[in-house]
């Protein structure tokens, strides 16, 4: 970004191995015939993550920067005088650098910031960087992602809510009136259908906290049978750097409607809860991940909210690996779950680890460790050749165009549930890359995976075709 004056150019960089969450660089350089001169050190380093660098005036810019344990707003200048925090808080004041260009906040016509904060899920609220104060706006929409842009005092932002579909909102942050420019779904289920989570604290192991958003069943038509306990399905997210929000999910509807519920755990690692938490997978991918999906699973039913006989665990992508390896590498510590269900889910880390594109090719030197190296701890971690007597049935489901995640992982795991005699299914899909995009697919992958559930569970789902599940030995 160039300053206001034109004299000077602002950027972030940052250098594998590390990724953008673990150590940034905001660096300047001045402007000499129109071509950027040698670039300086302005914030940053190896154990720091800045992000978002935006000009004050011609010898300052704001910054966020997590060196005290959390994304935090700062006012830095180019002369050497101390970094500024405008509001230091136990809170997000970004999201990880997953794409260029994200915008956190937005300079407002009278100086004042609009701002995205909190933990887990942000909220907007303006920030007076003369004062400290920070004030929240009173919306109809409690959470926003991606980032936000302004002109004047006019706000534009992407927010939703469990029950609200996400929305391209305009806020006029001095009155507080908001106006709905478009939205991600025309209709909505009716709201006795739609699931509102409850954001949850759980003891995981050795006394760590994991943090989980819980939606219970909900169907405003149906009384649930007395003196039984609901399954729950444990979502794991993707990522892994990332995190779940409560926002409206047809998806989850699907099943808590159906009787089943749903709890989406933000396992160590995830991002919204500071930089410890965030570095909490650091080498540990597969173990720290996979851990509290179980702790919060067995919390559930230890609490009498789930029945502890009756729990699955599904994820895609990252989260595919998370699941898997709950019922391969960690099946001989009890076992948590009675089914999975994998989305493209990663089996084997070498392959991946040599096949990805450049932003990520790195990426897994933090989650797991380098290569060459770390050979054995690749091997111990992946699904794919610790299938055993003790897995679960599984449910595999692959695009068969998928570049990130190739057929051959799910098609490896399939083969090994056969060797084994574990009751599975594999589903392909032609035409479908890393994430389903086809109307068609989408609705035979949930209707497979709720029949799944129910032969697994027993229980019998009206309207839903039978899902053949193959075992052999």
């Amino acid at each position: 970004r160039f300053s206001p004056d034109g004299k000077w150019l602002a950027w972030i960089c940052w250098n594998h191995p590390r990724m953008p969450w673990d150590g940034t660089e905001l660096r300047v350089a001045l402007i000499e015939d129109g071509v950027p001169g040698q670039g300086r050190l302005v914030k940053g380093g190896m154990r720091e993550s800045v992000l978002a660098p935006l000009w004050r005036d011609a010898t300052s810019l704001y910054v966020v920067t997590d060196w005290p344990g959390w994304w935090n707003i700062y006012q830095v200048g180019l002369v050497g005088q101390p970094a500024q925090a405008l509001y230091p808080a136990e809170e997000e004041f970004a999201n990880p650098l997953w794409q260029l260009g994200g915008r956190p906040f937005a300079v407002l016509g009278d100086g004042r910031l609009a701002v995205l904060h909190g933990q887990g899920a942000m909220r907007l609220g303006v920030l007076d960087p003369e004062t400290g104060d920070l004030a929240d706006l009173d919306l109809p929409f409690p959470v926003f992602v991606s980032g936000v842009s302004a002109d004047g005092m006019s706000v534009l932002g992407v927010a939703g809510g469990p029950v609200t579909p996400l929305s391209l909102v305009r806020v006029d942050a001095a009155t507080g009136q908001v106006e709905v420019l478009c939205q991600e779904a025309d209709a909505v289920p009716d709201s006795g259908y739609l699931p509102v989570p409850r954001e949850v604290q759980l003891e995981g192991r050795f006394g760590r906290t994991v943090h989980a958003l819980v939606y219970p069943p909900a169907n405003s038509d149906v009384t649930p049978p007395q003196g039984q306990l609901p399954p729950y399905v444990v979502w794991v997210h993707g990522g892994p750097t990332s995190h779940a929000l409560g926002l409206l999910d047809p998806e989850k509807a699907y099943f808590t409607s159906r009787g089943i519920g749903v709890i989406d755990v933000n396992y160590g690692g995830s991002t919204g809860y500071g930089r410890s938490y965030r570095e909490r997978l650091r080498r540990q991918w597969g173990v720290v991940d996979v851990e509290d999906a179980i702790a919060a699973a067995r919390a559930l039913a230890e609490s009498g909210q789930a029945d502890g006989a009756r729990l699955a665990i599904r994820g895609g992508s990252a989260g595919g690996w998370t699941a898997l390896a709950a019922v391969t590498t960690h099946a001989g510590e009890g076992p948590a779950f009675g089914a999975v269900t994998s989305y493209f889910g990663v089996a084997d880390l070498r392959e991946f680890a040599s096949q990805t594109h450049d932003f990520e090719s790195r990426y897994l030197d933090g989650l797991i460790g380098p290569l060459p190296g770390y050979e054995a701890v690749y091997v111990e971690r992946s699904p794919v050749g610790h299938v055993s007597e003790a897995t679960c049935p599984i449910l595999l489901l692959q695009g068969l165009d998928d570049p990130v995640v190739p057929p051959a992982q799910s098609e490896a795991i399939a083969a090994q549930l056969a060797a084994h005699g574990i009751r599975h299914t594999y589903l392909a899909f032609e035409g479908e890359s890393h994430g389903f995009r086809r109307a068609e697919t989408i609705t035979t992958c949930l209707e497979a995976e709720l029949s799944f559930y129910a032969q697994i569970f027993g229980f019998t789902p009206p309207g839903i075709p039978e899902l053949k599940i193959t075992a052999r030995k």
